[in-house]
């Protein structure tokens, strides 16, 4: 047996999900990261790949694998794919997880409209039957799976964000991967967060019309936020409560930890929020990632205004 099969486990991660939802995003940017990648591999090879030796000098437990799985491989099975993912974790070789990158029928419906491919369960039917199909096929994978990423309202670089805050060490042990976000609530609130705060009780600089096509980033916001008489306060007591919570988790072994911040539109309170608190981190010795979902988009315009999920309406501006 080559040296290689001897080190530790080698951390896997079966890559899988609708047709559409982000995989071919997911797996290149996992090859981005350094990780080996293997598209649609046929599961009765699956065995001659991990006994493969990696090239010499390469620890296995270094360089981790992600392996793509979908409707589109030979011999797909969804149970039996589970199957033999419980019996790689029980031969204690292999450290092996499961993503499930899913995605809304109708949003799925749409962008095989929009890149007029075809679905490939249904190359001669419209894509909602296909898209039916894989949901059937694939029920098994998606209720076994670790990781469940929702990208009905996820861009590729959002995506590509998520799958590098949540996998990009691949450390186990120390403090957690940490990752801050800020967000717009009239878009949708993300779905991988674990702690979420809302600014919306900030003074909204949305309504200075010389402050609306600024962002957060800018001092003049920056100054007009911080003036709001509960804002230094409630910060305060925000950054203190992170700081006493982020070393339980490290202690639960929680290997990641999300926090995001939300206001209306995400351009204006929540980025400068997230800014503020990453730096009180990084003064503690954290190495939080930040990402401002939000902040390319432009500000919606009060007159179309759309209403919250359950209905209640908001406010324009960020």
């Amino acid at each position: 047996m080559s040296g290689a099969a001897q080190d530790g486990p080698r951390r896997i991660l079966i890559v899988t999900g609708m047709s559409g939802a982000g995989k071919t995003t997911a797996l290149k940017t996992f090859e981005d990261l350094g990780w080996e990648v293997v598209d649609n591999l046929p599961l009765q090879l699956l065995d001659r790949l991990l006994g493969t030796p990696l090239p010499e000098g390469v620890d296995r437990s270094d360089r981790p694998l992600a392996i793509g799985i979908d409707s589109r491989t030979r011999g797909f099975d969804a149970e039996a794919i589970v199957r033999r993912i419980e019996r790689l974790r029980a031969d204690g070789t292999h450290d092996v997880a499961m993503l499930f990158l899913d995605c809304a029928s109708a949003v799925l419906v749409r962008r095989f409209s929009e890149t007029r491919r075809r679905h490939p369960l249904a190359l001669d039917r419209p894509p909602a039957d296909g898209i039916a199909r894989e949901r059937e096929l694939t029920a098994a994978l998606r209720a076994s799976a670790d990781h469940l990423i929702d990208t009905s309202e996820t861009t590729s670089n959002v995506l590509q964000y998520q799958l590098r805050s949540t996998f990009g060490t691949g450390l186990e042990g120390g403090e957690p991967t940490l990752s801050i976000q800020s967000f717009g609530f009239s878009r949708g609130v993300p779905r991988t967060a674990d702690l979420m705060f809302d600014m919306r009780f900030l003074r909204n600089p949305h309504w200075d019309d010389a402050l609306r096509p600024l962002t957060g980033h800018d001092p003049a916001v920056s100054a007009y936020i911080a003036a709001d008489p509960a804002y230094e306060e409630a910060i305060s007591r925000i950054e203190e409560l992170i700081l006493l919570l982020l070393p339980r988790y490290a202690s639960e072994g929680k290997s990641y930890v999300t926090i995001a911040f939300g206001c209306t539109g995400g351009r204006h309170r929540s980025v400068h929020v997230a800014e503020r608190v990453a730096q009180r981190l990084r003064d503690a010795a954290f190495s939080p990632t930040v990402g401002h979902r939000d902040l390319v988009a432009g500000p919606r315009d009060s007159a179309r205004e759309q209403p919250a999920v359950g209905g209640e309406r908001q406010a324009s501006g960020g």
